[in-house]
C-alpha cells in the first residue's frame, strides 16, 4: 500500500502496535467514521454532478470523478477517465475547500412540445412501444379525436395516442 502523505512518524508507532491494539483503533476510527455529524459535515457541501476527490482504498491513490448519486451513508462516483461507479462512504471523499462556490442551477431546456393531431396525416409510416416495450410500426389508417388507428400489416389495428407516436422515415 502506498503510504504518501502519511505522518512516517505515526507509521513508526503503529509498526510497533499490537494486532489487538491495531484492532481496537481500527474499531474507534470506524465508528468515527460512521457518525452522522462527520457525514453531514461533509454531505453539506455536495450535490450531483459536482467534481471530488475520493480515496482508492485498494492503493491509497486519490481519484477525480463525479458525484452521480447520493445515498443516507454513501455516494456514488463515476470516475473521470476510466468512467467505472465508485460506491463510497461520505467520509472518503475530500470535501470542498471552505467557501467554494457553488455553480448556480442551470435551468433545464424546455421539453420537447408533444405530437399532437396536427402532427399525423393517414397513410403516414409511424411508430409507437406497446406495453412489453416492444417497437411496432405500421401506418396510419384512421386519426380520431385523440387517437390515430394504426395497421401494422399483421392483421392486428391499434389505437394509440399521438404522444406515443413517432413518425419513421424510410431511407
Amino acid at each position: 500500500m502506498n503510504d504518501r502523505g502519511i505522518d512516517p512518524r505515526l507509521l513508526e508507532v503503529l509498526q510497533h502496535a499490537s494486532n489487538l491494539q491495531l484492532f481496537q483503533l481500527n474499531s474507534v476510527i470506524e465508528r468515527m467514521l460512521a457518525d452522522p455529524k462527520r457525514i453531514v459535515q461533509v454531505r453539506k457541501d455536495l450535490h450531483l454532478g459536482q467534481t471530488v476527490r475520493f480515496m482508492d482504498w485498494r492503493d491509497g491513490q486519490m481519484r477525480l470523478g463525479k458525484i452521480v448519486a447520493m445515498k443516507d451513508t454513501q455516494l456514488t462516483v463515476q470516475e473521470d477517465g476510466t468512467r467505472s461507479a465508485w460506491t463510497l462512504p461520505y467520509t472518503a471523499v475530500e470535501p470542498p475547500a471552505p467557501g467554494a462556490a457553488r455553480p448556480a442551477p442551470t435551468a433545464e431546456p424546455p421539453a420537447p412540445p408533444r405530437a399532437s393531431r396536427n402532427d399525423f396525416r393517414c397513410g403516414e409510416k409511424v411508430a409507437f412501444e406497446d406495453k412489453h416495450l416492444n417497437t411496432v410500426v405500421g401506418v396510419i389508417v384512421r386519426i380520431n379525436q385523440r387517437t390515430a388507428t394504426i395497421d401494422p400489416g399483421d392483421g392486428m389495428t391499434w389505437r394509440v395516442g399521438f404522444g406515443l407516436l413517432r413518425h419513421v422515415v424510410d431511407i
